[in-house]
């Protein structure tokens, strides 16, 4: 599905990514482990299409990204903090984004909203939302759209144990389902439970560990 092909990046005389070579299969939960700043988010920009690399090449279902497309498609993306539109609920920042693509319903909407354990009819706006009810509502605008790959940098982040365990068996349902996924975890639990590989990632140096 994700093939990742002597892939560098160098930003401002630093070596960030240094021929990095994998393959991510289809169907499969991948797990990417390492400390802060080792790379793995700047190599998930770099599959998202976000960060263009100074050398090497990307291919997401046979389509390399930065020629054959711009960004990765038909994809679901978590990368650092989700951000929204303070002022706005919940429910109204996902109509909001679905409007754009017009794939899923309102329906489809509340539907996915409850999955992830919110309430679609909760008014609150987005910035008085927990931590947690943030990182739950950046999954949800990451699933809505029923897409064949997940990008997941630390989406257990403030979740509390109920919601950890909730989040893992939705993501186990998914891979059930065929979708692949790539995660980034500090969590060695969650790297156990959920991952069928897993790398790490240090000084840019990316190593298969399983």
């Amino acid at each position: 599905m994700i093939t990742v092909k002597q892939l560098s990046l160098r930003i401002r005389q630093t070596d960030i990514l240094k021929n990095v070579d994998i393959t991510f299969q289809k169907g499969k939960i991948h797990g990417l482990i390492g400390r802060n700043g080792s790379g793995k988010t700047m190599l998930m920009k770099c599959i998202c299409g976000f960060v263009v690399p100074t050398t090497g090449e990307i291919t997401v279902a046979g389509k390399k990204i930065g020629k054959d497309c711009d960004f990765i498609e038909n994809a679901g993306v978590i990368i650092e903090t989700p951000e929204f539109i303070p002022y706005y609920s919940g429910y109204k920042n996902l109509k909001l984004l679905a409007d754009l693509n017009k794939k899923i319903s309102g329906e489809q909407i509340r539907e996915t909203m409850e999955k992830v354990g919110l309430d679609p009819d909760l008014k609150r706006h987005v910035k008085k939302y927990s931590l947690g009810m943030r990182q739950r509502l950046g999954l949800a605008q990451a699933i809505m759209e029923n897409p064949d790959i997940l990008i997941l940098d630390e989406p257990m982040n403030g979740l509390d144990k109920d919601g950890v365990g909730d989040m893992r068996t939705y993501l186990l349902g998914l891979k059930e389902q065929g979708k692949t996924i790539i995660i980034a975890s500090h969590s060695a639990e969650d790297i156990e439970v959920l991952c069928d590989t897993v790398s790490e990632m240090d000084k840019g140096v990316l190593t298969r560990l399983s």
